[in-house]
């Protein structure tokens, strides 16, 4: 994949942030993000920028997850695993969305 220099002003932007660039393969047709437990698909624009492609993720065992509600809770479900969907881990997914959507702002 080819990125624009303004794409990559933007990678390192992220880098700078602490978000770390990584590759999944099953989605090589986008940039991974990755800050803590979360990750992110990223698509490039042709206004140069990135926009976030589906929801950001919780990550178990290095696999993008799903949350789900089943008869006893809310759960992160990746493959065979699954984890409580627990205040902590909820918040952590919501400031890692909430920091990248600033992150992938124009600057002036």
């Amino acid at each position: 994949m080819e990125i624009t220099p303004q794409q990559a002003s933007v990678l390192d932007r992220l880098n700078v942030r602490g978000f770390q660039i990584v590759a999944f393969p099953m989605f090589e047709s986008y940039i991974g993000v990755r800050k803590g437990n979360c990750a992110a698909l990223l698509s490039p624009q042709g206004s140069g920028g990135f926009s976030i492609y589906g929801r950001p993720s919780l990550l178990i065992g290095g696999n993008f997850s799903a949350k789900v509600l089943q008869g006893d809770g809310h759960y992160f479900v990746a493959k065979q695993e699954k984890l409580e969907a627990t205040r902590e881990r909820q918040s952590e997914l919501d400031s890692f969305e909430a920091e990248l959507a600033e992150a992938l702002l124009p600057t002036a």
